[in-house]
């Protein structure tokens, strides 16, 4: 279950990257100068990363708590955040 605090924040920042996206492409089609392209699509990655730290502080605060509380899922929470962070350093 997500926390309902962070899953407004998580959806208001994917609206926002969602526009800046749509920017993005509406700036590519109208051949804008590359550095400011390349400044544009920096900053819906910095947006995506912030967007990955509300989803995990969720995550942490809902399942993980409950899983480590629980004798038979440490195991699973513990190769969960394992799988997250492996992705994120790829």
């Amino acid at each position: 279950m997500l926390n309902q605090k962070l899953k407004k924040r998580s959806v208001h920042r994917a609206k926002i990257i969602r526009g800046q996206l749509d920017g993005l492409i509406r700036a590519i089609e109208k051949e804008i100068y590359c550095p400011e392209l390349l400044a544009q699509s920096l900053s819906i990655q910095r947006s995506l990363k912030s967007l990955d730290a509300f989803l995990l502080e969720n995550h942490l605060r809902t399942h993980v708590r409950r899983q480590m509380g629980r004798k038979n899922e440490e195991e699973k929470a513990i190769k969960e955040l394992v799988r997250v962070y492996t992705l994120s350093n790829k």
